[in-house]
């Protein structure tokens, strides 16, 4: 029997077992725990994990490389609660995200998105608890932090990022959902965003829906994504009339990986190499990559070069 007010946990998964077990023991620890957890697996097989007070349901999402946007759509349309909380499995919930976003989203039926704190390599071994990740857990310098208190109202679709975030379901369902011809990485965040900003739904933050982010290797701008980034940007191109992810083909560029003149296609330059990827790699001891001030270190070689030739 549903409750007249119930919250479906969507997440995806692929590789990263020890990840998504904490994902399932944070929702367990709930103050208000959700109806179900909807796994969509894009990996050849399920995951085996720890049992919960609400059931799991792994559902198996074929596609190309990557297909976030298919797999969130799948997710949310077998969802039974009328609530869906969207988390990433690389985020743990802390007690009360449940709670928080289900007294929100009757406030504001709109795009809510929760509080992020980043944890370093090790936060998460062995028996953890929440008071030793609020010791130790740092916000992302590139993303603006939550309002003082309640919800507040967010004036540029860009900021969404889909990592943490909860909707009504009728109203996702309303929107169309993410847009499935974007496939691997980057790109479809900004895309939704737009589209929901288009059909008048409000996108704000609100105080609270707070997620821990694990540790694990990434590379920011991703040049491990440079393919995908490439031909997802061309995508938002020709269905808005711009480039996104800009930041990034900044880097890319400034790397020469990439021509992006204005008007014409993208061209891939060159592949990544180990010097790439040593520079846009993240290390244990970073919470986080950072995009910002990788740019700001190509940028300083650029002009050094300058005044050097």
């Amino acid at each position: 029997m549903i409750s007249p007010s119930s919250i479906s946990v969507v997440t995806l998964a692929g590789g990263r077992p020890d990840h998504l077990r904490n994902v399932v023991l944070g929702l367990s620890r709930q103050t208000l725990r959700p109806v179900e957890l909807i796994v969509a697996v894009i990996q050849d097989e399920g995951y085996d994990l720890p049992d919960a007070p609400f059931p799991i349901r792994q559902m198996m999402v074929s596609g190309p490389r990557l297909p976030l946007a298919q797999a969130r759509n799948a997710a949310a349309k077998a969802a039974v609660g009328d609530k869906l909380v969207f988390l990433d499995m690389d985020c743990i919930p802390a007690p009360d995200l449940i709670a928080q976003y289900d007294r929100y989203l009757d406030e504001m039926d709109g795009l809510l998105m929760g509080e992020v704190m980043y944890l370093p390599g090790g936060a998460t071994e062995g028996d953890w608890r929440y008071d030793d990740f609020a010791a130790r857990a740092v916000r992302h310098s590139d993303r603006r932090g939550p309002p003082p208190e309640g919800i507040e109202r967010c004036e540029d679709y860009r900021c969404f990022w889909s990592l943490n975030f909860a909707m009504r379901r009728a109203t996702f369902l309303a929107t169309g959902g993410f847009d499935e011809r974007y496939s691997g990485y980057g790109g479809e965040d900004t895309d939704f965003g737009k589209l929901v900003d288009k059909a008048g739904v409000p996108i704000a933050w609100i105080k609270g829906g707070l997620a821990y982010h694990q540790y694990h290797p990434h590379h920011m701008p991703p040049v491990h994504h440079l393919d995908s980034v490439v031909r997802n940007a061309e995508l938002f191109e020709e269905k808005w009339g711009y480039r996104t992810m800009g930041h990034w083909l900044h880097a890319f560029r400034l790397m020469g990986l990439i021509d992006d003149t204005p008007g014409r296609p993208i061209r891939i330059l060159r592949r990544p190499d180990a010097d790439d990827l040593s520079l846009t790699g993240q290390q244990s001891h970073q919470p986080y990559a950072n995009t910002a001030s990788v740019i700001r270190l190509l940028e300083e070689r650029a002009a050094n070069a300058q005044v050097a030739a």
